[in-house]
């Protein structure tokens, strides 16, 4: 367990961060602006993280952290049979949930204002989706390579997502059809090679 204050500086150093984010974008974010707005000297910042980069990770990690716990509790309440689409949707309600809840980190991740908050957000997902599709793999056979039903999954949820944010449609619309739309493709057998 991290000490209080360390815990505290770092705390204080995302919230700078996720800020600043909304007066400038991420490639112009200066350490010495982060350090200001934080309320720490420049040796504290480098003491904790090597680079902006690394503060953003660690970020990142945190909210991946929390959306893997929700999918875990998720999976136990809502499909403790393991059923492919019901895997899917927990997982997606999962990421749609956080995305949400710390909209106020995710509406940088905007790829021609921050692309690289763009890339980042969309690696994680990608790698979730790959790693979830991994376990079905040890039950089911695919029909593509994890890999590849990840990439289609993940572009194609962005993309809906990003089309629902441009139409604005609210979140508590745009959930419910996610999940419509990714529970028919699945249980379409498009994936697969079972019948589901």
């Amino acid at each position: 367990m991290e000490d209080k204050r360390i815990a505290k500086t770092k705390k204080n150093l995302k919230n700078a961060m996720i800020a600043m984010l909304g007066e400038k974008d991420f490639e112009h974010i200066t350490i010495t602006e982060l350090c200001r707005a934080a309320e720490i000297s420049r040796i504290t910042f480098y003491s904790h993280y090597s680079d902006k980069y690394a503060l953003l990770d660690e970020i990142f990690d945190d909210m991946l952290k929390l959306g893997t716990e929700d999918y875990y509790r998720r999976q136990r309440e809502n499909n403790p049979t393991g059923r492919l689409a019901a895997g899917y949707v927990n997982m997606l309600d999962a990421i749609l949930q956080l995305y949400s809840d710390r909209f106020d980190f995710f509406r940088h991740t905007d790829p021609e204002k921050n692309p690289y908050l763009a890339s980042r957000l969309y690696s994680i997902v990608l790698e979730t989706v790959e790693q979830h599709t991994l376990h079905v793999k040890k039950r089911m056979r695919l029909k593509y390579s994890p890999r590849k039903i990840a990439g289609f999954v993940c572009f194609g949820m962005f993309g809906f997502v990003n089309e629902s944010r441009e139409e604005n449609t609210p979140m508590d619309e745009l959930l419910p059809q996610a999940r419509v739309l990714l529970t028919d493709l699945i249980r379409s057998g498009i994936l697969t090679e079972d019948e589901h």
